[in-house]
């Protein structure tokens, strides 16, 4: 028998974490990558359970705003699994959530991954999304026959009114959460973040027939390797404008430093065909994002 504890990690605990993370998965962990900026995340926590001061298991909380907590790297020791640390761990992190002033907490696991879904599902989290990476590299020329890519636009503050309509009366928007990814990371598609993104010039619109006819949100990302790409986030659109748009956004690789687009595709019929259309190369791996209220 054994008493679990929770607390906040330190840096002496990297090697034991390290050691229990080291068969994830095939090709090993990325929390090896991360550990130094979660360590140091003054808006996170970075959670240990410790048996004996002993570190068993591990995840990180951050504050993506004031109302949204993420949870990631959750990881227990395989030693000690079945005897519901996860839940332990999970409960805490909300817990740290709320007391933060958290409304709703989400996270994304992979489809296989049944053991965390169970989890989360009994612990009342909903599945809010599902998305496949894609990626491309990058494309020097466009078709001929493309011509309404030259339609493609940073969007300005005067496109507010027409986005904000477009995406309440979108079939996509829904189906994916009203959530843009950065990376594995998602956030509400707010006003406040449409306005963050138009002044960064990260929404790109394509108008046709005098209409908005499709939108991508959109920014440059370094990977955990340190890899230059871009990296779409929400995409709109009928099958063909998220073509198009996707062809137009591979020619922005053309920029310095930048090696492939990187897209989490909503697993939905029409999105993928557009990407597959636009020769994107699919992962043969499908994510779930979950999220539950904390008021």
């Amino acid at each position: 028998m054994f008493e679990i504890k929770m607390r906040q990690a330190r840096p002496a605990d990297r090697e034991t974490v390290l050691a229990f993370c080291a068969q994830t998965w095939e090709w090993g962990d990325y929390i090896e990558l991360v550990w130094e900026k979660w360590l140091d995340d003054t808006n996170g926590l970075l959670l240990v359970a410790v048996n004996e001061d002993q570190p068993v298991g591990i995840v990180h909380i951050q504050m993506l705003n004031p109302d949204e907590a993420w949870l990631e790297g959750m990881r227990v020791d395989p030693a000690y699994r079945q005897q519901g640390i996860g839940r332990q761990l999970n409960f805490e992190a909300s817990a740290e959530a709320i007391r933060r002033g958290a409304k709703l907490i989400r996270l994304i696991t992979e489809s296989t991954n049944t053991g965390s879904i169970h989890l989360v599902e009994q612990l009342h989290f909903r599945c809010v999304g599902t998305f496949v990476p894609y990626t491309a590299p990058g494309l020097t020329s466009i078709p001929a026959h493309n011509v309404s890519l030259d339609k493609l636009s940073n969007a300005t503050l005067a496109d507010m009114d027409d986005i904000i309509s477009y995406l309440n009366s979108s079939s996509i928007f829904p189906a994916t959460g009203g959530i843009y990814y950065t990376g594995f990371t998602g956030y509400s598609i707010s006003e406040q973040l449409l306005d963050a993104k138009i002044a960064a010039g990260q929404i790109y619109l394509l108008r046709r027939w005098e209409r908005l006819d499709g939108l991508a949100i959109a920014e440059p990302r370094t990977g955990h390797q340190q890899s230059q790409h871009l990296s779409i986030g929400y995409i709109d659109g009928t099958t063909e404008s998220i073509s198009l748009i996707a062809y137009t956004l591979r020619r922005k690789l053309s920029e310095p430093g930048l090696e492939s687009v990187r897209v989490n595709v909503p697993d939905l019929i029409m999105v993928r065909d557009a990407f597959t259309g636009a020769e994107y190369e699919g992962s043969d791996q499908t994510f779930y994002t979950y999220e539950r209220s904390l008021v």
